[in-house]
């Protein structure tokens, strides 16, 4: 591998600024070291990095993206720091395969949402051109919350009339029990990382409105039989655990001028053994349905902590599905 070296200067110079870009004694400048396989030496607001050509680049282009976006209000966090270092090191990744980069932005009301690489990328444009999407990957990945984002800016911009968020109401291997309160209240707490992904892009009191209202509806798949849904952006979540029967149920319910996304991770099945699942099934019969697309996402696409990805690298090699 050529070595090469960059210099820049990082303006306009701020001493705060730059003990927040730095972190505790250089930590976030180690971070980037160890990810990136660079070595960064600063003199004040005069930095140099050392290392392959086209990483070098990418690594100046973050730091001084990460130091305009610092100010008070805004400190860098460690976890803003892994999130954006995993989204640099797949596009760096893809760079190298020769992949074209493409540039999409979901708007919300509390700002723009990105997907990282490429796979984030061709699933939002497949969210956004065909009629039904199925997201299909490892935890981490961004499945529910771009669909969340891509639900919301459809909404906003009175493409659709309503979200409806459902998911199979079936336990992740535990027995829960008697659930006291209304059909609301017993779904919400399977349904809660759809809420907190709407909680983050409208707040609190516009979701409860909306809610309230019937604008956004959450409801347990099996509810959804006998329902023909228009003008409607609906998401089903964790559709590993649908029965085949469910799934075909819920897919015959999409009607005109609405979209559905599907999400689901095949290596966290929680039906009872002899079950097959709704979304293996699917996966075999309508990849070739024209207006339904197909998103696979990889360990390498987890934009959680980095630990994360190591797990589920680790669980594929135990058990390869």
């Amino acid at each position: 591998m050529s070595v090469a070296s960059i210099e820049f200067l990082l303006e306009p110079y701020n001493t705060q600024k730059l003990a927040s870009l730095a972190g505790h004694i250089d930590e976030n400048f180690r971070l980037i070291e160890n990810r990136m396989g660079v070595e960064i030496s600063n003199r004040a607001n005069v930095f140099k990095v050392y290392g392959d050509p086209a990483t070098i680049a990418l690594v100046e282009a973050m730091l001084v993206s990460l130091y305009q976006e610092i100010d008070d209000a805004n400190p860098l966090s460690i976890e803003a720091l892994h999130v954006l270092l995993q989204s640099n090191c797949q596009q760096l990744t893809e760079k190298q395969k020769g992949l074209d980069e493409k540039h999409l932005v979901i708007k919300t009301k509390r700002g723009l949402i990105r997907p990282r690489g490429n796979n984030q990328q061709q699933y939002v444009q497949s969210i956004l051109t065909s009629d039904i999407t199925f997201g299909v990957g490892p935890a981490g990945t961004g499945k529910t919350y771009l669909a969340v984002a891509c639900a919301v800016d459809s909404l906003e911009r009175q493409e659709v009339r309503r979200i409806i968020l459902t998911r199979p109401a079936v336990e992740a291997g535990e027995k829960l029990g008697f659930l006291p309160g209304d059909l609301s209240q017993k779904v919400d707490p399977y349904l809660r990382p759809l809420y907190d992904a709407l909680y983050e892009m409208l707040g609190f009191e516009k979701v409860a409105k909306l809610v309230e209202s019937n604008v956004i509806e959450v409801a347990p798949l099996a509810y959804m039989r006998g329902r023909t849904l228009n003008e409607s952006f609906i998401i089903v979540d964790e559709s590993q655990n649908t029965t085949k029967e469910q799934m075909k149920m819920f897919l015959t319910r999409i009607g005109f001028n609405s979209k559905a996304v599907v999400t689901g991770d095949i290596t966290q099945i929680d039906l009872p053994s002899g079950k097959l699942s709704g979304l293996r099934q699917a996966i075999d019969i309508l990849s070739e349905v024209k207006g339904i697309s197909f998103s696979f996402f990889q360990s390498t696409d987890v934009v959680r902590h980095p630990v994360v990805q190591r797990i589920v690298e680790a669980y594929e090699k135990n058990d390869p599905i």
